[in-house]
């Protein structure tokens, strides 16, 4: 290193500050030195702009074009550093500056080709799933390395903090996992009793030919598994996963009263619910299936359950397309002034969808609700252009 030094040192003094830079920002790059490149970079950017090397707190504010240069430095030594990072199986570190780029493409592939172990598996669920990176890739990990009592656990508490495509992603990977270890559950069941299985590859048609399936209390795997992955099957838009969570919900309903455990309204009766809202989804019973979510929403206590009922039968409606529906039940049914769950759209993504905000701007007029009336307004004109 000493060698460097005087190398550094005679740059600096024939060439100048910028070269200097440029040859340290090189060797800490070849050395894999990357915290240390990042510094060095840094003061290759400010150098640029001719700028001193490090900025002090004495320093006169800098200008915006200055502010702005040195941002794009930052993010592209942070892009540098990060993915050099990872590539080393530095989890933590490359994190540490990829997040601030947010290039969630240039992050999984930086760590494609990277040995998941029990030594680094935490940081791998920690960017794929609670940073959000990769939640599909995430919960394949989970399951492979933690089990599925472990992953349910982990998805069920996330869920309601991640967006609707994320929970998408997490869930369809553990719903085809889970249909999967019960289907064959059941096929070496009855491989071991009749020494053969039923044809078909659906849960429901083999329940078909062997009605006595699951009699005196018989169950093929955990059935608090089946129930969790059913409940949160309920965020899925995929058809063939749908069809999945369908053939799950028509296992459940077939346990034993003992396994057939109570959930939130309005899906009290969870496999037979929850067979009313997918088969509705996938065009199924449609008009039964609304039928039923009316009922619990038009029956509920709000003030015991909150506007959930009303909102699914909102959601339900507008996941099958009928937007101007699920704003006049909305706008009718939904209370003043209680804060809804979130469940459904909101009148302005529904007027939205619907191409129709005049019953949003009416009813923001007849509520006084000055903001809500702009917003509708605003957006119609905008969506216009």
């Amino acid at each position: 290193m000493k060698s460097f030094f005087d190398e550094i040192l005679q740059t600096a003094s024939g060439e100048g500050p910028q070269a200097a830079a440029a040859r340290l920002v090189d060797h800490l790059r070849q050395a894999g030195q990357y915290p240390e490149l990042f510094e060095a970079l840094k003061m290759q950017k400010r150098l640029e702009l001719g700028l001193t090397a490090v900025g002090l707190e004495s320093d006169p504010p800098l200008s915006t074009e200055h502010m702005d240069a040195i941002e794009s430095g930052l993010i592209a030594g942070c892009h540098e550093v990060g993915t050099a990072l990872l590539r080393q199986g530095r989890l933590a570190d490359g994190w540490l500056y990829m997040r601030p780029v947010g290039d969630f493409p240039a992050t999984r592939d930086a760590m494609k080709d990277l040995e998941v172990n029990s030594d680094n598996l935490e940081d791998f669920l920690g960017i794929f799933i609670h940073e959000g990176v990769d939640i599909a890739k995430g919960v394949q990990l989970s399951l492979e390395h933690r089990g599925t009592c472990n992953t349910i656990s982990m998805m069920e508490s996330i869920v309601s903090t991640r967006s609707r495509s994320d929970q998408q992603a997490g869930v369809g990977v553990l719903l085809r996992h889970l249909h999967d270890e019960l289907l064959t559950a059941v096929r070496s069941d009855l491989s071991r009793r009749d020494g053969g299985c039923p044809s078909g590859d659906t849960l429901a048609s083999i329940l078909v030919q062997r009605p006595d399936l699951l009699r005196e209390g018989t169950y093929h795997i955990d059935t608090t598994h089946i129930a969790s992955v059913v409940r949160l099957s309920r965020v899925l838009d995929n058809r063939e996963e749908l069809a999945l969570a369908l053939d799950l919900c028509r296992y459940g309903r077939e346990l034993g009263p003992g396994y057939q455990y109570p959930s939130e309204e309005p899906f009290g009766e969870l496999y037979l619910m929850t067979s009313y809202f997918i088969g509705a989804l996938l065009g199924e019973n449609v008009e039964s299936g609304l039928h039923q979510f009316l009922r619990k929403a038009e029956s509920l206590d709000t003030e015991q359950h909150g506007t959930v009922a009303i909102e699914t039968y909102a959601d339900l409606l507008a996941r099958i397309g009928r937007y101007s529906e699920a704003i006049a039940f909305l706008i009718k049914r939904m209370p003043v002034g209680m804060r809804p769950f979130g469940i459904a759209p909101s009148l302005l993504e529904l007027s939205s969808l619907a191409g129709n905000f005049v019953p949003m701007l009416e009813q923001s007029k007849n509520r006084s609700d000055l903001l809500g009336y702009s917003a509708a307004l605003l957006q119609s004109l905008s969506s216009d252009v």
